[in-house]
């Protein structure tokens, strides 16, 4: 026989998978199938034909047939973890050479080749009997072994997974037919939706291998009943047509113009907004007139004022509708003819104005506290000489006084500047503490009931420059939590000018230090020894809590294999946290990855994790519930296990908020994307959006509106991917929601109930982790969770509608949009009184 009859090449070598292909072809007889002789050490195992199409090898070959392709698993006794060597020979004994991948020049008769043992199946599907689809499965990891049972089963509808279940059912036939284990056979419900009458397709596999079962996949008409199959055709119709009609309104949405609506905007806005607030307000004094009218001081301390500014100031109040008040105005020592002219010319302009002069200066603290002294009014507000009020300013607050019956109030604020335009607005949530402690959010307009403000003592002049910070912390010591109230509308304008304090921090001087001491001795007075510095020398303060005690936390991570990213997840905690009073549960939801049970198996008596294994649908509630019931601990970090840790102190940071006051009841963390942007720094809630991440996509160095992104704050949801939360409470409320909500809003919902029973939650900015948002469950938005999402979300509307928390998140002022950039596209203003 002539040499090189035969040609062959081979193409890929799958070690993973034990699987080798290529082509070959007789030279001789281009349209004879070539038969390949594979050989495991020297003795053959098996035989293969090369009759798969090649069009790319015959063209190239210019021969008659296409049928030059192999492609062949190793049996399983060449998958038995040793090492083997693999030939190939062709009828004359030949050899098809294997490729050298590092030397493409060279080429070897022999593979030597390792892989682990080949699992090896048998099975049957028995097909669908009263909705449940039944068969049996059986494996072996080489021959000559068992065959055993209780092989995961995968199951999909017209390829949308439906189901994962252990083959763990007696099968008695079974046993007798392969003497194999008993427990292999399965039943799986198939969910409702499918059993229209109309054929399926289902596809059965087994897991990891995803290996189909004998008899899949199975196209079946599943019906209950004619009546049965109707109602589930015209409820699929439904879930379909609200597909659509959500694809359309989100397209429409896109398509429409945008007003410029936004911070960038705000003078347009402002001036759209302050006509309607005089039009809301004269419907009210028609509507509900006031019962009473007290008298309200409005305190103005005053050294040397721009002249143009200081009238704006004084007219401001005199052109207010609510008429029963008086302004006090303070020189403070200036030592100025022309103010103290200025002042003498509005005393006699209006009796309701009086005027005092100090002989010295005693800065705005001491002119302040000459002004409470000669307060004749029920209620005082606190104004200063460069600013000015809203004309329903008073009004809108004296009303909101009476009818709440709140000692302190404030109100929305912005600025303006020498052009008369309004800018830079500070929006504010309901009344914040933990927010009050890293600035003075509140500032104006600062509405007191006198008595209170006495109460309170005076002003110290030992923090000028936060003496108002300082004041407002020494008052809300004394005032319960439920008798301050937010009036939510912008009444006074802060005036931007290079005289003004508000033009620049550097005009602050000493005010951060003030700051610093003031809130220190606060906490102080609490019996709190914190540490408090300035977050980028602003403003804006980080504390530090001390540990009255260290509780324990028990971190609980749900997965489903997913190996690196959980295993980084766990080893990001165990590697750097600080804090030791700590235990991790690894809730494992039908991980069927070889990779991942040998994980488990090497870490199944490390001193800090427990394993939890639950075969169960993936029911994201149900999961951690099941943890937190195996957990003692003091507090539960519910954690997802695509979030890395690597702060060192992030579980002390967190655990720290949780003990800074008994009524925290919840801490979530600031995440963010692996780019650095924000994830999430809180969770704004309602009815168009059930919950939003506010700040979503900021850059992670960005202060955020009014500082909140750098430091922490109350807000009325927090995501479930980072949840510490109290034990105890987190039984009280009854965990998360395992029946209506298995994926998605349980956090919320949760959150809503704690916040409801009188708990605070918190955002705890120096608390700082990467999240790989959805990298465990997968988007809501894909098709096969479109009718799940639906129903999840027509649950929190029902179940909340008519909640204040739910239609006014008291953490989000009103006046920003949710559905869109949030903190920063406004609301048009008609609709704010909607």
């Amino acid at each position: 026989m002539p040499a090189h009859q035969f040609q062959g090449f081979v193409d890929t070598v799958d070690s993973q998978n034990g699987i080798i292909a290529g082509w070959a072809v007789n030279l001789h007889e281009p349209s004879r199938v070539v038969l390949l002789h594979v050989l495991v050490d020297g003795q053959e195992v098996m035989q293969v034909l090369c009759d798969l199409k090649r069009e790319d090898v015959r063209q190239i070959l210019r021969i008659p047939s296409n049928k030059l392709g192999f492609r062949f698993r190793l049996p399983p006794e060449a998958c038995d973890g040793a090492q083997h060597g693999i030939s190939i020979r062709f009828d004359d004994r030949t050899a098809l050479l294997f490729p050298d991948e590092d030397q493409p020049d060279r080429a070897h008769e022999t593979l030597t080749f390792s892989r682990p043992p080949q699992t090896e199946y048998q099975s049957c599907v028995d097909g669908m009997f009263e909705g449940l689809l039944r068969g049996w499965v059986v494996s072996r990891n080489h021959p000559g072994a068992d065959w055993s049972g209780h092989v995961v089963v995968s199951v999909r509808v017209d390829g949308v997974p439906v189901g994962t279940v252990r083959a763990d059912c007696y099968r008695g036939d079974v046993v007798e037919f392969l003497k194999s284990a008993p427990n292999c056979g399965f039943e799986l419900p198939i969910p409702q939706r499918y059993h229209d009458g109309l054929p399926h397709e289902i596809t059965i596999t087994s897991l990891p291998d995803e290996i189909p079962l004998v008899g899949s996949p199975l196209v079946t008409a599943l019906a209950d009943d004619q009546l049965t199959a109707k109602l589930v055709q015209i409820e699929n119709s439904i879930a379909a047509l609200h597909q659509q009609l959500t694809a359309l309104r989100n397209t429409t949405r896109s398509l429409i113009p945008r007003k410029p609506l936004s911070l960038q905007h705000y003078d347009r806005w402002a001036k759209s907004y302050y006509p309607l607030l005089r039009e809301q307000t004269a419907l009210l004094h028609k509507a509900r007139p006031l019962k009473e009218t007290p008298l309200v001081s409005v305190l103005c301390p005053t050294w040397r004022p721009d002249e143009a500014e200081f009238r704006a100031a004084v007219e401001s109040v005199l052109d207010q509708t609510y008429e029963n008040w008086e302004l006090i105005l303070v020189d403070d020592g200036s030592q100025c003819e022309r103010t103290r002219a200025l002042l003498r010319e509005y005393a006699r302009k209006d009796r309701r104005i009086r005027t005092f002069s100090l002989k010295v200066n005693r800065g705005i603290a001491g002119a302040t506290n000459k002004a409470i002294s000669h307060a004749k009014g029920a209620y005082i507000a606190f104004f200063d000489h460069d600013d000015l009020l809203v004309d329903v300013a008073l009004e809108n607050m004296v009303r909101a006084a009476l009818e709440t019956g709140a000692r302190l109030l404030y109100c929305d604020e912005d600025k303006v500047d020498a052009g008369g335009h309004f800018l830079e607005p500070n929006l504010k949530p309901d009344y914040d503490y933990r927010y009050l402690l890293g600035c003075n959010y509140i500032c104006h307009l600062t509405f007191m009931e006198a008595d209170t403000v006495r109460q309170t003592g005076p002003l110290d002049s030992r923090h000028d420059g936060a003496q108002d910070h300082d004041f407002l912390l020494r008052a809300v010591e004394i005032i319960p939590r439920e008798a301050i109230h937010h009036v939510p509308e912008i009444l006074y304008h802060w005036r931007k000018s290079p005289n003004s304090t508000s033009s620049s921090v550097s005009n602050k001087g000493n005010a951060i230090r003030a700051g610093e001491a003031c809130i220190t001795e606060h906490l102080k007075r609490r019996g709190i020894k914190a540490t408090v510095s300035s977050v980028e020398h602003l403003s804006l303060y980080s504390i530090r809590w001390p540990f009255r005690k260290q509780p324990a936390v028990s971190i609980i991570i749900p997965f489903r294999d997913q190996l690196d990213m959980t295993r980084r997840c766990v080893e990001s905690l165990l590697d750097t946290q600080t804090y030791s009073a700590f235990d991790i549960i690894l809730v494992n939801n039908f991980s069927t990855n070889r990779e991942t049970l040998a994980w488990l198996d090497g870490i199944r008596n490390h001193d800090r994790i427990s394993i939890l294994h639950v075969e169960e649908a993936f029911n994201y509630a149900r999961l951690n519930n099941l943890a937190a019931r195996h957990s003692n601990s003091d507090l539960l970090l519910f954690l997802n296990n695509d979030v890395i840790v690597t702060q060192p102190d992030f579980l002390k940071r967190m655990v720290q908020e949780t003990q800074a006051a008994p009524d925290v009841g919840a801490v979530g963390a600031r995440l963010l994307y692996p780019n650095g942007t924000i994830q999430h720094a809180g969770v704004a809630v309602g009815p168009d959006i059930i919950g939003v991440h506010v700040h979503r996509l900021q850059p992670a160095k960005a202060f955020g509106y009014i500082g909140r992104l750098c430091i922490s704050h109350e807000v009325t949801a927090i995501t479930g991917a980072a949840m510490l939360v109290s034990h105890p409470l987190f039984d009280a409320m009854g965990g998360f929601d395992e029946v209506g909500l298995t994926v998605a809003y349980n956090d919320v919902d949760l959150c809503l109930k704690i916040r409801d029973n009188g708990y605070r939650i918190l955002f705890c900015a120096e608390a700082e982790a990467v999240h790989h948002e959805s990298f465990s469950r997968g988007s809501d938005d894909r098709p096969e969770h479109e009718a799940r999402f639906f129903n999840e979300k027509q649950i929190m509307l029902e179940r909340w509608k008519d909640n204040p928390l739910f239609k006014n998140d008291p953490a989000y002022p009103h006046y920003f949009r949710q559905d869109l950039r949030t903190f920063f596209d406004l609301r048009n203003p008609e609709d704010l009184w909607s």
